[in-house]
């Protein structure tokens, strides 16, 4: 398997389970800062369990580890804007707009890495750019609009440019195993937001803690080591395209697991961004 291939798979699959985030962040019920606290803390457990269990503790170096550090200040507060924008304009428009991050990361690989963007990949991401405007358009309901749905909108923006500078730094630690990277992110994470969590308001059942560890283990742990290793082996306009496939998944989980029937134009929506996902890895594939 070529490392293109095997990182399309990588970071396909982890686009794929950060579709269902959002299901489970309102499941828990805790306000957007306690969710991403428990969630850097049973990640930063599972992502020890895999550095320990493929052998890929080393020290950094000093430039390493302030890298390191300097993403994972990002990815948390990325989490958190993420997140609180999820009741302010629902998961379906903040997770579209929390989508314009490819071309924030696209544009970030010209100027940071002088990555050429070819006329074809330039018509690709525009067609999924015309998909994620379209889901845009279908607001949850009247109660949205206003100050509360603009914070929401704004809250998604930043969270997509904290995502772009955590995705190249991730792309300048490309001799540090994936998920030691990861671990030191969510371990900055458990110490930046320990101070500010409410240990009062613990869920009281197993069934509370449930949406708290699948966010640890699955969403953080497994899908962090598997966007990581993908961001190392793929260009950023390559990235960017895979990048659509998150919107796609959470409609089609709010769907499913909410019951939200999806508008015409929602459908178009979808099938311009996996049509210009699809164009963009096929152009990549060619080179500039």
């Amino acid at each position: 398997m070529s490392p293109t291939t095997r990182g399309v798979l990588e970071m396909g699959s982890a686009m794929s389970l950060l579709g269902s985030i959002g299901y489970f962040v309102l499941l828990s019920g805790l306000a957007p800062l306690d969710v991403v606290f428990w969630r850097c803390g049973f990640g930063l457990l599972t992502l020890a369990l895999i550095c320990t269990a493929l052998g890929l503790w080393r020290r950094p170096s000093v430039p390493e580890l302030g890298l390191a550090v300097l993403g994972g200040v990002a990815i948390v507060l990325n989490w958190v804007l993420l997140f609180g924008a999820y009741n302010r304009a629902s998961v379906a428009v903040a997770t579209a707009v929390y989508n314009l991050q490819p071309f924030l990361l696209t544009g970030l690989g010209v100027v940071f890495f002088g990555e050429r963007l070819s006329a074809a990949r330039l018509a690709w991401v525009a067609l999924a750019f015309a998909g994620v405007l379209l889901i845009v358009q279908a607001r949850p309901s009247a109660g949205y609009v206003g100050g509360s749905f603009t914070l929401g909108v704004l809250m998604a923006l930043a969270a997509a440019a904290l995502w772009a500078v955590a995705a190249v730094v991730a792309k300048r630690l490309s001799g540090m195993p994936a998920p030691l990277i990861a671990l030191i992110q969510v371990g900055v994470g458990v110490l930046m937001l320990a101070p500010f969590a409410r240990f009062e308001a613990l869920p009281q059942t197993t069934l509370g803690w449930m949406p708290l560890v699948v966010l640890g283990v699955v969403h953080t742990g497994l899908m962090y080591a598997l966007m990581y290793a993908g961001v190392q082996r793929l260009p950023t306009a390559l990235q960017g395209g895979l990048s659509f496939l998150y919107p796609v998944v959470a409609i089609g989980v709010d769907r499913l697991a909410l019951g939200h029937a999806l508008a015409p134009l929602q459908w178009l929506g979808a099938a311009a961004i996996l049509l210009g996902a699809g164009g963009l890895v096929r152009a990549s594939r060619r080179g500039p």
